[in-house]
């Protein structure tokens, strides 16, 4: 070996000892470790114990502790700012499920009960009764309808194509007692059942008090005759139409099983040595859909272990690294929100009474589901294009040498997630995700498991929300430390 050849091996050696690890980058070692911790967070949150974690249920209060019990763990303080409930902030909720239908129609003297496959009424209010009302017929009609001709009747609808709820709506603005829609499809009648017996969870308040009530054609056959019936659709159809007062009463009762609760959003915080700084806000629900198969299922349990437990050990584990390697110039905000399966709620509920002015919030990231890829996958970015944060985030990847997935793919869930309601208040909120990055990646989830009793804890993998953990500690690390630079990027 020549002497220029052991300069050249020695100065290799060298420089290589010298490089430094790539942005985002940890030992194997280091790796095993946080899927050992993080593995450990799903398999408690996604056992049978914590039962689907449902919200108002023993399952929803049990994680809650645990949530609490691991936010002190990792090195949190509470982030509520409220001494009146530390950890916890409520969400009142409202919820109500379908339980009872009655609906008879009493044509010239003659009773008749409607079958359970020939009408359904639905409400959301604990009760609703209408008893021997006059019953009209407006065929597609509402808007030229008189108030005066259904003003406390009963009226039967037919339903057509387009704006069937905007004139049924318009017609009960009108005071009809009920409005009876006749579908053209008898399965409508069984969706609408099916549908309404699933509990609806709404924010205290917010829930639709609705009433609504679909039949058949044949349920209408029945009670007044073929020929009677078609000859009215026939009229409907015709130039002029007048309604119809039709020689029929109609008793009507429908129940709902309809309850009040509080369920809480959790929240910690990282305080910051200059906290009038502003904040980074750091976000996972933590709720799932409880017991969401029949009693005759073998398993009827969805533990969500993917959806979301996977996205509330990402962000412990986050808050775990964060809390070593502070304390940071900027408070950090940990939260857990609750009611997210319903529509947001509690992510909602957050943006409505923040325990902080919003405008301090220079970013937000959310984790959800992120237990899909493989390292080394590209990212998704949910939400680019809609916070001054693009520019900051999409050079920090391209240090960390993380690619971007399909941008049309990932901005498809961009209403779909808690992020999501940060946007619609003015925050800078997005998701960055390597399970959203395609659809070859998130699509057999979305097909298979998810919202289903097979989304175990067996069946996660952690690889890419791994290097996703690496990338937000990065990111979060360099937000928490303010720089006129960074300032300037996000004007």
């Amino acid at each position: 070996m020549t002497r220029a050849t052991l300069y050249l091996l020695a100065l290799t050696v060298l420089l290589g000892a010298c490089a430094k690890a790539p942005l985002a980058s940890v030992p194997v070692a280091e790796r095993e470790a946080i899927a050992g911790r993080m593995t450990q967070d799903i398999a408690i949150l996604a056992s049978d114990e914590f039962a689907g974690r449902k919200p108002g249920t023993p399952g929803g209060q049990r994680t809650v502790e645990y949530l609490v019990q691991r936010f002190e763990q990792v090195g949190l303080t509470s982030g509520t700012n409220d001494p009146g409930n530390p950890w916890r902030a409520p969400v009142q909720l409202t919820s109500a499920r379908a339980s009872q239908s009655d609906v008879e129609l009493n044509v010239e003297g003659k009773a008749l009960t409607l079958t359970e496959e020939e009408a359904v009424a639905v409400t959301t209010r604990r009760r609703e009764l209408i008893s021997e009302a006059d019953l009209v017929f407006v065929g597609f009609e509402a808007q030229r309808v008189p108030k005066e001709r259904v003003m406390g009747k009963a009226v039967i609808m037919l339903a057509g194509s387009g704006l069937n709820p905007e004139r049924r709506i318009l017609l009960e603005q009108k005071q009809a007692s009920a409005v009876i829609v006749v579908a053209p499809n008898p399965d409508i009648v069984a969706r609408i059942r099916r549908e309404s017996s699933v509990e609806r969870t709404a924010l205290e308040g917010d829930i639709d008090e609705a009433f609504a009530v679909v039949a058949t054609r044949a349920a209408m056959v029945r009670a007044i005759g073929a020929e009677r019936w078609e000859a009215l659709v026939q009229s409907a159809l015709g130039e002029g139409f007048e309604p119809v007062d039709l020689p029929a009463k109609v008793n009507i009762e429908a129940r709902s099983e309809r309850r009040d609760f509080t369920s809480y959003n959790v929240l910690g915080r990282l305080a910051g040595t200059s906290p009038d700084t502003q904040a980074i806000l750091l976000m996972a629900h933590w709720d799932h859909l409880g017991l969401c198969r029949p009693e005759s299922a073998e398993d009827r349990i969805c533990n969500g272990a993917v959806d979301n437990a996977s996205g509330i050990a990402l962000m412990l584990e986050l808050g775990r690294r964060l809390a070593a390697r502070g304390p940071f110039e900027r408070d950090i905000y940990i939260l857990a929100t609750t009611a997210e399966e319903d529509g947001l709620l509690g992510a909602k509920a957050f943006a409505d009474a923040p325990p902080i002015p919003l405008q301090s919030v220079i970013a937000a990231f959310n984790f959800d589901s992120v237990a899909l890829a493989r390292a080394g996958s590209p990212l998704g970015f949910v939400g680019e294009g809609r916070t001054p944060l693009d520019t900051f985030i999409l050079e920090t990847l391209i240090e960390a040498g993380r690619d971007l997935g399909n941008r049309e793919y990932a901005e498809s869930f961009v209403k779909r997630q808690d992020a999501w309601a940060l946007l619609q208040k003015g925050v800078p909120a997005v998701m960055l995700s390597s399970a959203f990055a395609s659809e070859i990646t998130a699509g057999p989830f979305f097909e298979g498991d998810y919202h289903s009793p097979s989304d175990e804890a067996e069946g996660v993998e952690l690889g890419g929300a791994i290097d996703d953990l690496l990338l937000h500690e990065e990111l979060v690390a360099r937000l928490a430390v303010p720089s006129t630079e960074q300032v300037q990027a996000r004007k």
